[in-house]
C-alpha cells in the first residue's frame, strides 16, 4: 500500500517492499518542509530496529535544515538498532555532503533495486553465531 503525501514543496509516497519501508520524496527539502518530514521521519523511525530508505532521486533542492532532517532520521535509525539508505546520484548533493563532512556518515546508493539489496555493513545475527 502506497501512502502519499504533500507539503509545501515536498512530495512523498511511501510503500514498504520486503519489511523495508521505501520513503520516495520529490520537490525541495528545506526550512518549509523540513519539520513536517521530520514528524513523519520520527514516526518510521520510533521502533526498534527501523529500515528505511529514502529515495531522494526527485529531490531538486536541500538546505541546511534539510541535511538536519537527514542526520536527525539517520541518528534516530543508528540508536535503535536499524539501517538508513539514501538513493541519489545527485552530484550536487553528494558534493555537499562531503563538504559537511557527512559523506562517510550515509549509507548511500544510486539505485533503489540496490538500496533494497545491500547487505548491512555489520549484521548483529551473524555476530552473535559466529
Amino acid at each position: 500500500m502506497t501512502e502519499m503525501h504533500t507539503t509545501a514543496t515536498l512530495r512523498s509516497s511511501e510503500r514498504v517492499i520486503a519489511g523495508t519501508t521505501v520513503l520516495a520524496l520529490s520537490g525541495e527539502l528545506d526550512l518549509l518542509t523540513a519539520q513536517p518530514l521530520s514528524a513523519r521521519l520520527d514516526m518510521l523511525t520510533a521502533g526498534p530496529h527501523p529500515d528505511l530508505v529514502l529515495d531522494l532521486r526527485t529531490v531538486s533542492f536541500v538546505d541546511c535544515a534539510g541535511l538536519g532532517v537527514l542526520c536527525r532520521a539517520r541518528n534516530r535509525t543508528a540508536t535503535r538498532g536499524g539501517r538508513l539508505r539514501l538513493v541519489t546520484a545527485d552530484a550536487g548533493f553528494l558534493r555537499i555532503l562531503r563538504h559537511a563532512q557527512l559523506g562517510g556518515v550515509f549509507e548511500i546508493h544510486t539505485r533503489l533495486s540496490n538500496a533494497l539489496a545491500a547487505r548491512p555493513e555489520f549484521d548483529d545475527t551473524s555476530a552473535a553465531a559466529g
